[in-house]
């Protein structure tokens, strides 16, 4: 297997990493509703030349599927990302970025209930050892914590955010829109684009300087354009469990980075619940004896 592959994988957490820390950056820099939709109004225009021509090509098929492709948009762009804007202003990356690795746990829960997959005693285990390491974090290590306070805003909007993309992973799974890769998520593009206008227009305006400028073309070129394209070279190649495996670095590499670049104290219960986690979801990605692997892995950010 050509090693350009695994590099791909590495590249696309790579930039996701990037991507969460550029979000804790525009936190009061930037309006949370102005990098959202610019990113994926500069994201639509990029692919417009490329992707145009096949969209209106096959626009018959794009009119049928168009209320799913309008969901998809909701779920995976305008509603995940944008509001991980959001919670930026009011949790840490490294939070963020352990939380997001839930991704794959949730969207193996989201297929047992709704695909009919079942989960195998290995990866029930792993779920629960996940979700008790994400309760560490949540509580910062005190469960009265968690109980007289209940979830902070931010990482409450985190898990919000990737319970939607669990969820746009397993709908694109269910529905199986017949248009090529790129030409559905063009399509789904433009549809956050019209959802996230709203509140691009309600929102503060944001002072324009090169570091605000920096922000929104990374979040809008590597963040939406070039991960998911090495991420799926990297999945058509490797396979999904293989290139799923690569998602576990997310909340390691954040958290040093963040802590170098951005300040963030690493506490033990980070390290202790952040184990936990990434413990849990290698279980549930191992692929039981005899059987085949049921979800797919899924680009995250």
């Amino acid at each position: 297997m050509p090693v350009k592959y695994f590099l791909f994988s590495l590249l696309a957490v790579v930039i996701w990493v990037g991507n969460t820390i550029v979000s804790k950056l525009a936190a009061g820099a930037i309006a949370p509703g102005t990098i959202a939709f610019e990113r994926w109004f500069i994201a639509f225009v990029i692919l417009t030349p490329m992707v145009a021509r096949d969209g209106w090509r096959h626009r018959k098929t794009v009119a049928a599927y168009l209320p799913k492709l309008v969901v998809l948009g909701l779920l995976g762009m305008a509603a995940c990302q944008g509001l991980g804007y959001y919670a930026a202003g009011f949790t840490s990356a490294t939070n963020m970025a352990i939380i997001l690795s839930l991704v794959p746990l949730l969207t193996l829960m989201l297929s047992a209930l709704f695909l009919g997959d079942r989960p195998s005693g290995l990866t029930m285990f792993g779920g629960l050892l996940s979700l008790s390491g994400i309760l560490v974090v949540l509580a910062q290590g005190d469960p009265g914590r968690l109980l007289s306070q209940g979830v902070g805003r931010g990482d409450a909007m985190m898990l919000v955010a990737v319970l939607a993309y669990a969820g746009y992973g397993i709908l694109l799974r269910r529905w199986a829109i017949p248009l090529a890769t790129w030409t559905s998520i063009y399509v789904q593009i433009g549809a956050a684009v019209v959802l996230l206008l709203p509140g691009y227009l309600l929102s503060s305006p944001s002072a324009f300087s090169l570091p605000n400028a920096a922000m929104v073309l990374y979040a809008a070129i590597p963040g939406s354009i070039l991960a998911p394209f090495v991420w799926m070279s990297a999945v058509k190649h490797l396979g999904a469990a293989r290139t799923a495996i690569f998602m576990n670095l997310i909340p390691i590499l954040t958290a040093l980075v963040a802590a170098v670049f951005l300040g963030e104290a690493l506490h033990i219960y980070h390290l202790v619940g952040g184990g936990m986690t990434i413990a849990g979801i290698i279980l549930v990605q191992r692929k039981p004896v005899g059987r085949k692997p049921r979800a797919k892995a899924v680009a995250v950010e």
